[in-house]
């Protein structure tokens, strides 16, 4: 461990007056009003000031300078010496350079960003009466995050989620509200922990999101709707199956199906019904993945309904075709998988890219895993879907794609697999 930073402790402590944990809070709003919001916990703050980061992450230092207006080296940070310096820093030529694509996802969330980060409260002083416009800032933060991920895939995503999470929490701890007002913060407080929890799903970091759907079960818990308990338990129930836990995956999903029994929805009892079916269905149980699918089937058939939540919109008729793909995936019926999958991104025709970009993936490994596999329809497939790499951004997708390089690998000798595997180490990093 370096020796400690006593000139950041002394902005702290002198200039700014505040806690570490004060501090921390104040740098993440600062963040999001530079619209570069920083995941940044006090941990980290104490690693800067005991000396054990000693040059911080390239993100952090712009946040730094913006804030204080002073270097890095002058906020008593060392640059190490055996670190070659490039003519631009790879981090702050992302930042310039590459500028474009980066703020296009800081304003993800919108004017939602721009209320979480203008009303939230201060580090220190009297605490902030909150009104139905900090309420509609989450649920639009919400909003933005599954439109930005529907269309454009969750990597960049992570941060603003945590950010806007964060601030969540903060007025929920130190705001002024009514008993009635806290009880809808409460909820727009845990659907954004269940968006916070997808995208970390989403990115492979099951830690994470297990740790965020618990916190929206709290949330449903403190504001006792049943809503945010089906979701949560939803949520699980998908993280379970991913995780490899099938007999998990089953109970949480008729536990969120009791949770949602009495709000009117039928479409989403047919999704919850699907999360059961894939828990069966990766045990190997054919005959109870059948009756689940079958029931989801029958429910979605009752059509939308005025309680349908929000969130639900992405579950149109192309995805329940795409979910049961994945159900018959599981069950080894990669012949019925490959053509329900062909089937849901015909369906999506030009709509939902990150879904039909996953589900394109999934038709090259569902014809790579037959008893004898279709070699030609699996590579235009999955040079279809390296096509999406263009417009979508998303570790899912990218964990999809090595799987379908890595099935076909063996195969490297047959000329379609050959250019195939050409294409996919010219598109997929380190590949």
């Amino acid at each position: 461990m370096g020796a400690p930073n006593e000139a950041l402790r002394r902005v702290r402590e002198v200039e700014w007056g505040m806690s570490r944990a004060e501090a921390v809070e104040f740098l993440v709003r600062k963040s999001i009003e530079f619209e570069e919001p920083v995941d940044l916990v006090v941990r980290t703050l104490a690693t800067w000031e005991d000396g054990a980061t000693a040059w911080p992450h390239a993100k952090y230092r712009r946040l730094l300078h913006k804030v204080t207006g002073r270097t890095a080296v002058e906020l008593g940070f060392k640059n190490p010496a055996h670190r070659a310096r490039p003519k631009r820093p790879v981090a702050d030529a992302q930042h310039q350079a590459g500028a474009a694509p980066l703020i296009r996802r800081t304003f993800v969330l919108g004017t939602g960003a721009a209320l979480l980060a203008a009303a939230a409260p201060a580090a220190h002083g009297a605490a902030p009466a909150l009104t139905s416009e900090h309420l509609q800032a989450l649920l639009d933060a919400e909003q933005r995050l599954y439109a930005q991920d529907r269309d454009h895939g969750s990597a960049d995503l992570g941060q603003q989620a945590t950010a806007a999470l964060h601030t969540a929490h903060t007025w929920l701890a130190r705001g002024r509200y009514s008993e009635h007002l806290g009880r809808q913060l409460h909820i727009a407080t845990g659907m954004l922990s269940v968006a916070a929890g997808w995208l970390a799903l989403d990115a492979g970091r099951a830690a994470d999101a297990r740790s965020l759907y618990t916190e929206a079960l709290t949330s449903a818990r403190q504001a006792d709707d049943p809503g945010l308990e089906a979701h949560s338990f939803a949520c699980m129930s998908l993280l379970a199956h991913a995780t490899g836990r099938p007999r998990e995956a089953v109970s949480t999903a008729q536990v969120a199906q009791r949770a949602a029994a009495g709000l009117g929805s039928p479409r989403w009892l047919a999704l919850l019904a699907l999360r059961e079916a894939r828990g069966w269905a990766l045990q190997g149980d054919r005959a109870q993945a059948e009756t689940a699918i079958v029931r989801a089937y029958r429910l979605y058939e009752k059509g939308p309904r005025d309680a349908d939540p929000a969130w639900l919109a992405f579950f149109v008729t192309a995805e329940l075709a795409g979910l049961e793909s994945l159900c018959r995936a599981d069950l080894g019926q990669h012949d019925r998988a490959a053509a329900g999958a062909e089937q849901t991104v015909m369906l999506f025709g030009d709509g939902h890219p990150r879904n039909r970009s996953l589900y394109t993936a999934d038709i090259a490994l569902h014809h790579a895993h037959r008893p004898r596999p279709d070699l030609d329809a699996a590579t235009d497939a999955g040079h279809r879907a390296l096509a999406h790499l263009t417009a979508v951004r998303s570790a899912r997708l990218l964990r999809s794609l090595r799987s379908v390089a890595g099935t076909l690998t063996p195969h490297r000798g047959v000329p379609c697999v050959a250019e195939y595997l050409d294409a996919y180490r010219t598109a997929v990093p380190a590949a």
